[in-house]
């Protein structure tokens, strides 16, 4: 069985059926956007004088993958070295190197879909984190030794709090897997004077502190969770970065009238509401480069 997709040419694509388990969809799925995603020319404008310019991204040939941290790096690129040769697949935990630091991740994506993906956002050649090795049985006896840590600072900093009466609320800590530093995530309604704090906690646990204040958009994608669509929070599924969501987004849409059910688990505006207007605006631009011609 196949389903059939169209091209830009009109002419019928056919792709293999679903898989009946998860991983199947996903590499059906990005094999799709490989095939639909076509020329790597992009356009811009100049706002002055109105003439477009075409820009083209070469292809970054270098493997790289994408991957996820819970740490500062988030989700990252990072880069194979060409002195490994085994695969790297999704859902695989590595141990990177970043700068001075080593960090554990997990690949979100590889191959193809990720050179596409890049050249799309125009990245080439920038220098970028490199995998050390995949986890292996003394990496994982480092991991439950870290979250053991992670679990007794939840615990002090609560304590910590109360003793200096400090408004902190915490949302998440992470230990660096090479033990360098122990990272504090919190939200406040202020700016927060936790320096002796901070003093308390690195003699408590003979490590670098860092504490980082985040917003409430943040702390959704930290936390994670199950949005009103029934689907996976798009913070923490998927967004790298948020975009500035306005009421003029409800409004172009026809969605102004219920303003309730249109703020996330965060109280902000949804970041959904931002996908159809760059569709819209998307759909806009290639019609206006089209000829009459080719209108008709």
């Amino acid at each position: 069985m196949h389903n059939i997709s169209s091209n830009e040419n009109g002419s019928e694509n056919k792709l293999p059926a679903h898989s009946e388990n998860g991983c199947g969809n996903h590499s059906l799925y990005n094999n799709i956007l490989v095939q639909q995603l076509g020329s790597h020319v992009s356009m811009s404008g100049c706002m002055a004088c109105g003439a477009e310019v075409t820009t083209f991204t070469p292809t970054d040939e270098r493997n790289i993958v994408e991957a996820h941290c819970n740490g500062l790096l988030g989700t990252f690129y990072c880069m194979v070295p060409d002195s490994m040769t085994e695969e790297f697949l999704p859902d695989d935990r590595i141990i990177v190197a970043c700068e001075d630091t080593t960090e554990i991740a997990t690949i979100r994506e590889a191959g193809e879909f990720v050179r596409i993906k890049r050249q799309k956002a125009g990245l080439y050649g920038e220098l970028l984190p490199h995998i050390l090795r995949k986890v292996d049985e003394n990496d994982l006896l480092t991991i439950e030794k870290n979250k053991a840590e992670e679990i007794r600072a939840v615990e002090a900093f609560k304590v910590k709090v109360q003793k200096y009466n400090l408004n902190m609320k915490l949302i998440d800590v992470h230990y660096q897997f090479d033990r360098n530093k122990l990272f504090f995530f919190y939200t406040a309604d202020g700016r927060v004077d936790f320096r002796e704090l901070a003093k308390d906690l690195a003699a408590n646990f003979k490590t670098r502190i860092e504490l980082r204040q985040i917003g409430v958009r943040d702390e959704a994608k930290r936390v994670g969770g199950i949005g009103t669509c029934g689907r996976e929070f798009c913070c923490s599924a998927f967004l790298c970065n948020f975009k500035k969501i306005t009421t003029q987004l409800a409004t172009e849409q026809n969605l102004a009238s219920n303003f309730s059910k249109l703020s996330g688990p965060c109280g902000k505006l949804k970041c959904c509401l931002s996908f159809e207007s760059d569709h819209e605006n998307g759909s806009q631009k290639s019609a206006e480069q089209k000829t009459p011609e080719q209108q008709a």
